[in-house]
């Protein structure tokens, strides 16, 4: 059994919707789904009645439910504990990073650190964007690296948990070019002839924000998706094959436009089929007298008054 079942357990106990507890833990909707199935086959019995709607717990996981809050609960404690004996860590900083912006910000933008702010040990931990913020909650590192959009704000108390902003990147349609630099699959399309969408899966952030440009663009955007994936990654590879068009954040597609092998595929006077993202830096604020990494504080104070500055391309 894998804690995040008992997790995603806990969460559609209460929100009583399989969609909405799929959001929330940022994972798709059939992601989530095989993973309660997962911990009914642990338990051996149901554990949800999918007959109605709201979603409830049998009796069975109204037990399940109870014992889940109890053991999470105890495991965050050791955890806390075990952590509150360990030395070696306390020169190293700990990232934790969404898969898209590990592959694509996160390298340029240390090495920006490196010169401004000078050297230091660092530890990158890259998950998708619940488990990132899951690892801030839970104390398993110092700094959370997230994309931000009013649309889709992370769930953490203003009260307890500070945020700087690193700047802004821009998340646009791009598409392989032809012959003549051109692109290959120019937005909006035409009506009859969809152009190849390349998406992200069902419960991706950037597939939250990719859907909100489509739906306020204000003119008719003609796509048909035929290929999807969680990872912005696995879309550029697609895209840079002449598959599609995809929506990725500039700092994936940074050297891919400057040798040529992607494009635009956006007018300049549709504008509005593009966003920007601001790209921030979380962590939890100082409380009493505990141990704190100093090289972090450090690091902190550096970017709350060098941040913008430190946001490669």
């Amino acid at each position: 059994m894998e804690t995040k079942w008992l997790e995603d357990f806990v969460s559609l106990a209460e929100t009583r919707s399989f969609s909405r507890s799929a959001q929330l833990r940022h994972v798709t909707q059939p992601a989530f789904s095989r993973r309660i199935q997962a911990l009914e086959a642990w338990a051996g019995t149901d554990l949800v009645d999918r007959s109605s709607y709201p979603t409830r717990l049998t009796p069975a996981g109204k037990t399940m439910y109870d014992q889940a809050l109890e053991m999470l609960q105890s495991l965050q404690s050791t955890r806390s504990m075990l952590r509150s004996h360990s030395s070696a860590d306390k020169d190293m900083v700990g990232f934790a990073v969404p898969h898209t912006l590990a592959f694509t910000f996160f390298p340029a933008w240390v090495s920006s650190l490196h010169e401004q702010f000078g050297p230091f040990k660092s530890r990158l931990i890259a998950l998708n964007v619940h488990d990132a913020v899951m690892r801030l909650v839970e104390g398993g590192c110092n700094l959370l690296i997230a994309y931000y959009h009013a649309s889709q704000p992370l769930q953490l108390d203003p009260a307890k948990y500070e945020m700087v902003s690193l700047g802004q990147e821009l998340l646009a349609p791009y598409s392989k070019p032809d012959a003549q630099g051109q692109p290959l699959y120019a937005l909006p399309g035409v009506a009859g002839q969809p152009l190849p969408f390349l998406g992200y899966a069902p419960g991706a952030y950037l597939g939250r924000v990719t859907e909100l440009i489509l739906k306020d663009a204000g003119v008719p955007v003609h796509l048909e998706r035929v290929y999807e994936t969680d990872m912005a990654e696995g879309l550029k590879a697609m895209a840079l094959e002449g598959h599609g068009v995809a929506f990725l954040p500039y700092s994936a597609v940074r050297k891919e436009l400057e040798n040529g092998r992607l494009v635009r595929a956006v007018p300049e006077e549709l504008s509005q089929l593009q966003m920007p993202m601001d790209v921030r830096a979380y962590r939890e604020k100082p409380v009493g007298k505990e141990a704190r990494n100093s090289v972090a504080d450090a690091l902190w104070s550096f970017l709350q008054t060098h941040a913008e500055a430190s946001l490669p391309g």
